[in-house]
């Protein structure tokens, strides 16, 4: 059974980092149930939900994603590059090391985002931004490389992370919204999608994704394309720079 660590929104989600948007009014009631909302598509696919111990104090808490990456049998907790993130970390990587699953830690001088790491196959892609560095890459790269992955740097501007920029679908290919992604070449394959909220996917199976619904053309490209397309409101965390993506961590890969 597939598993998912996600944590709930703070009430004070609407006081987090923000880079690339205007700050605009989030309502967290909505957010909450946004959220429950996005948790109950998992549970109905059969995912078994870990939810992570709440961290009101923290606003960008609820972007679980951020605070570790899973590569098989190892966890890489993250170091952001936004310190008020930092603290979001010591209970992710209590719920990952329960789950079974060990982990290690980005050391300074790096900075990481988990947000900024998209795994495709046995490649890594690493976003380079104002959140996470050389350095960390570097470390990511001796982590992994003897686990038999390949590590890409890409270089991201537009936006906050790089899977704000794109994801993949279940075939591999990268998906991104024109005017968000840096250089498209930097992929094997690129599609490109008619609406900024499609660029990001969860991929739930070899045949399913979700992704928000805020994004109805491109959920009709994908299903022309065969897939099965589950979509969900996040309109709250979407005024946050997050997506679909920054709400979990999977331990399946």
């Amino acid at each position: 059974m597939p598993r998912l660590l996600v944590r709930r929104p703070s009430p004070r989600l609407a006081e987090g980092e923000l880079t690339h948007l205007e700050r605009a009014q989030v309502d967290p009631d909505l957010a909450l149930a946004q959220w429950d909302q996005y948790v109950d598509a998992f549970r109905a696919r059969g995912w078994d939900v870990l939810e992570v111990d709440p961290a009101d104090e923290h606003a960008d808490g609820v972007f679980i994603e951020d605070a570790a990456i899973v590569f098989g049998d190892l966890a890489v907790i993250a170091r952001s590059g936004a310190p008020s993130r930092r603290g979001e970390t010591a209970t992710a990587r209590a719920a990952i090391e329960a789950a079974g699953i060990p982990a290690v830690a980005i050391e300074e001088p790096g900075t990481l985002d988990g947000g900024d790491v998209l795994k495709i196959g046995r490649t890594v892609y690493v976003g380079q931004t104002l959140r996470t560095n050389a350095a960390a890459i570097a470390q990511l790269q001796g982590l992994l490389a003897p686990r038999g992955w390949e590590v890409v740097a890409v270089p991201v501007t537009r936006r906050l992370h790089l899977k704000s920029s794109v994801t993949a679908l279940p075939d591999g290919t990268v998906i991104g919204y024109p005017d968000a992604v840096d250089d498209p070449a930097a992929f094997p394959t690129f599609l490109a999608v008619p609406e900024e909220h499609g660029t990001a996917v969860v991929v739930l199976d070899e045949r399913t994704v979700l992704m928000s619904s805020d994004a109805p053309e491109t959920a009709d490209l994908f299903r022309a394309r065969g897939l099965e397309v589950l979509t969900t409101p996040i309109t709250e965390f979407e005024k946050q720079e997050g997506c679909v993506t920054c709400l979990s961590v999977r331990l399946r890969d």
